[in-house]
């Protein structure tokens, strides 16, 4: 969580701020149900020590509904998802912060898309991060075996990055869970449960610590295109 005051925000000037999306769902029986959140927290803290901008506290629900056969996920709908996402919008606005960069840890926030193709209407004022180019990019940075098809859920890449940021959240486990989702072409019409027993599609056992701190500087470097695409951070 953020920790700045009034005081840092009023002395910093930040024109842009970073909110991370994340999401309340199951990742298998080795990772918590904040993984998304966690990881987007992650990548906001990284960025916010990096570039000057205002880290703001997560949204920990999302639209998770594919997963819901698993205990535990809870979902918002895409409308309440967006509409939240505009309040926060318009009081930044109010606040003198114009530029925003949505750092989403979950794949299934499809609505994200759309909040940023209509702010951005009338000129640069929302960025979506990571884009898919950012994660390839952070995936080739970090030497990872899997691509980020195979690699959908609870796989390397996730378990890599909490295995560096936060170790204390990963069980047990994770070495023993790989599984091949195959192509799920109707993942939306019959869920997660269609093609995967155990919550997984990925490959946890190849996630490493090293792996994880690499990922995190590509992301890091690679937000500047972001901050370059709606005019700068000052």
């Amino acid at each position: 969580m953020p920790t700045a005051t009034s005081t840092d925000v009023q002395d910093q000037q930040p024109r842009v701020a970073v909110l991370p999306v994340g999401s309340f769902e199951q990742h298998g029986r080795y990772l918590p149900l904040i993984t998304d959140t966690a990881i987007a927290c992650i990548i906001g803290r990284e960025i916010a020590s990096s570039y000057p901008v205002h880290l703001l506290p997560p949204i920990t629900m999302s639209c998770s509904h594919e997963h819901a056969a698993f205990p535990g996920t809870v979902s918002i709908s895409a409308k309440t998802l967006y509409a939240v996402i505009d309040d926060i919008r318009a009081s930044l606005a109010r606040s003198g912060i114009h530029k925003l960069v949505i750092v989403n840890g979950h794949g299934g926030n499809y609505v994200l898309s759309n909040v940023v193709q209509e702010a951005n209407v009338d000129g640069p004022t929302v960025s979506l991060f990571p884009l898919g180019a950012d994660w390839d990019r952070a995936r080739d940075h970090a030497a990872l075996s899997s691509d980020r098809h195979a690699d959908m859920h609870a796989g390397e890449i996730e378990t890599s990055i909490l295995l560096h940021a936060a170790p204390e959240l990963v069980r047990d486990g994770y070495n023993e869970a790989d599984h091949d989702g195959g192509a799920r072409p109707f993942l939306l019409v019959q869920g997660m449960e269609a093609y995967t027993e155990s919550g997984v599609i990925g490959f946890p056992a190849l996630g490493t610590a090293e792996k994880g701190k690499a990922v995190l500087a590509s992301l890091t470097e690679s937000f500047a295109l972001h901050v370059a695409a709606l005019g700068g951070s000052r």
